[in-house]
């Protein structure tokens, strides 16, 4: 078993490694991570704008008027509505730091690199352009913009291609006036991009990308098959110490995400979310505990353990374990490299994966509502706010399931330990 777990650590490592240290995947992540807070306001607007509580929109509409909802909705299509914005911003700063060069630059570039790219529309004389470009549907297009324009201005800069100003001018302005160029660059390239995608059947860049790119990429990211493998793949990683949903989530959190806004823009509309599949569905109905669900054997510990290693470790795993942080169990058993509590670490997932899946897709459990609560949010709290009651319940649920499936491999880990123990004690005392 050691040489196997070897040679698959030896396999599966140095590929995590560069997932994980991807200049575009980090600068992908650190821009959700930086739009996190404005996403999550706007989702709470959401969130009190359709309640899942009988009688809750009469009492609003008696109080504010038939128009309440709306003292909701603009917040919400401000923030999440707008996401691709916040995300522009946070990548550009990303990219910008690794390459050392000024990020205000950067980000100005490559928001203006995605404008021009931005198909407008018409309105009799008028031309404008629509909120949607700005929330989830141009999300894809801002991700490959800022990255083609942070990509030019270095360029650029490295070759030297900038106005030096003279040593009295000051920095601010000596900075602005090196972008000149660089940004001269920017402008042409996206121009000449967005003019030939115009005279192409796609008519747009964004039309390209979200036909050719986001629509598949989203189609099989929200399949039931390529989350299995997802959250294989996660808990594999972890089990050898390697930080898995942070390594896939680079990848699959620009997916989910969009997957999470349409359903939210469904919601707002008045219609029934139909994306199963989403950010919510991964952080709050299948990772219940943390990665490898593992909210069962936090409280297996805490009630059951024999050990006085497994008994202290329980005491100190419930609180994080109920906020869905679950590295005092990780590396604390640890699960790490362990053949034992491997096993339930990575099955948990798959099996709340099916149950979840076919639950929300069979109509059992309401498809999350699009309400971007934080990751940390305790499970039946975060099942009420997601899908309601039955939401709720199904957390319920889960967590009996979840203890079922880690007992009989706790059972073994504790009675190791306890074995153990007793040993040190029979040595210390002879």
């Amino acid at each position: 078993m050691d040489k196997f777990l070897d040679k698959l650590q030896m396999a599966l490592g140095p590929i995590a490694n560069k997932l994980n240290s991807n200049r575009y995947l980090a600068a992908i992540r650190d821009g959700f991570f930086g739009a996190t807070s404005i996403i999550i306001i706007g989702s709470m607007f959401l969130l009190f704008a359709n309640l899942p509580i009988t009688g809750y929109s009469a009492f609003m509409s008696h109080l504010l008027g038939k128009n309440w909802a709306d003292w909701f909705n603009v917040p919400y299509n401000l923030s999440m509505g707008l996401m691709t914005i916040y995300v522009i911003i946070g990548m550009a700063k990303s990219l910008a730091d690794y390459y050392k060069i000024d990020s205000i630059a950067a980000i100005t570039m490559s928001f203006a690199g995605f404008l021009i790219l931005t198909p407008e529309s018409v309105f009799k004389t008028l031309s404008y352009l629509p909120a949607t470009n700005f929330s989830a549907s141009g999300l894809f297009l801002g991700m490959f913009a800022t990255i083609l324009a942070v990509e030019i201005v270095r360029l650029v800069l490295q070759r030297g291609w900038k106005i030096k100003m003279p040593d009295g001018v000051p920095e601010n302005v000596s900075t602005s006036f090196e972008a000149l160029i660089p940004g001269v660059f920017v402008f042409v390239i996206f121009d000449v991009i967005r003019f030939i995608f115009s005279i192409t059947d796609f008519a747009s860049a964004q039309a390209f990308i979200f036909k050719i790119i986001q629509t598949p990429l989203t189609s099989i990211g929200s399949s039931y098959p390529a989350t299995m493998l997802v959250e294989f793949l996660a808990c594999v990683l972890f089990s050898f110490g390697l930080h898995g949903p942070n390594i896939l989530g680079g990848v699959m959190q620009p997916i989910w995400l969009a997957l999470t806004a349409e359903n939210a823009a469904q919601v707002a509309a008045g219609k029934l979310p139909t994306h199963v599949v989403n950010y919510q569905f991964d952080a709050n109905f299948v990772k219940l505990g943390g990665c490898g669900a593992t909210i069962g054997l936090a409280l297996a510990m805490l009630f059951l353990a024999k050990s006085d290693q497994f008994k202290a470790l329980g005491k100190l795993a419930i609180g994080p374990g109920i906020f869905n942080i679950n590295e005092p169990l990780i590396f604390g058993i640890p699960i790490v490299l362990n053949p034992i509590m491997v096993i339930p670490f990575v099955l948990s997932p798959l099996i709340f994966v099916t149950l979840a899946y076919f639950a929300m897709s069979s109509g059992l459990v309401p498809i999350t509502n699009g309400t971007n609560i934080p990751w940390t949010t305790p499970p039946v709290i975060a099942g009420f706010l997601l899908s309601g009651w039955k939401g709720a319940l199904f957390q319920v649920v889960e967590i009996a399931v979840s203890f079922v499936l880690y007992y009989p491999f706790f059972k073994v880990a504790d009675r190791q330990a306890l074995k153990a123990e007793e040993e040190a004690v029979a040595l210390e005392t002879a």
